[in-house]
């Protein structure tokens, strides 16, 4: 008889600065998976300019950055902002963007949990619409969040301004 090691289930925390580089690594990762991209993500990751962004998102009341954490090791992220507007009689949004799951891992469930978590949060903070925008080449990302509730409402626009 074998003894399987049965890992913990991840779990879902505000992101620290500790976390910025695994964040960073994960988004530069995107869609990619093997051994040289998570070489150049991991290069990519230790720019300054990560740090000094966790920095402002930190520091803004309407940002929320989250890590999914398994046995130590981050291995998923997202991040939730909430805008208040006057649309809608003043409903309160909650945009969730940067979600990103380590690509060895993706299927297995931490990506619901982490948008389970999302939602969660978004209610609490009392966000009454929840978006979330998707690149268009991501195709099997955007039939997971139809899987989950999302539904497909707006065409995005975005212009480079640095």
């Amino acid at each position: 008889m074998s003894v399987e090691t049965i890992a913990a289930p991840p779990v879902i925390r505000p992101a620290g600065a500790a976390d910025v580089a695994a964040i960073a690594a994960l988004i530069a990762m995107g869609g990619a998976a093997d051994a040289a991209d998570r070489a150049a993500a991991e290069a990519e990751a230790r720019h300054p300019a990560y740090a000094a962004a966790f920095a402002r998102i930190a520091g803004s009341p309407s940002n929320h950055l989250f890590v999914a954490e398994q046995a130590g090791r981050v291995i998923g992220t997202y991040q939730l902002t909430v805008l208040p507007g006057i649309a809608q009689r003043g409903r309160i949004r909650g945009k969730i963007e940067s979600v990103h799951v380590d690509p060895d891992l993706r299927g297995g469930g931490v990506g619901a949990l982490m948008m389970h978590h999302a939602v969660a949060q978004a209610r609490a903070l009392g966000v009454g619409l929840l978006e979330l925008t998707s690149d268009k080449r991501r195709g099997a990302a955007h039939r997971f969040y139809e899987r989950l509730g999302f539904a497909r409402s707006h065409e995005g626009f975005k212009m480079v301004l640095d």
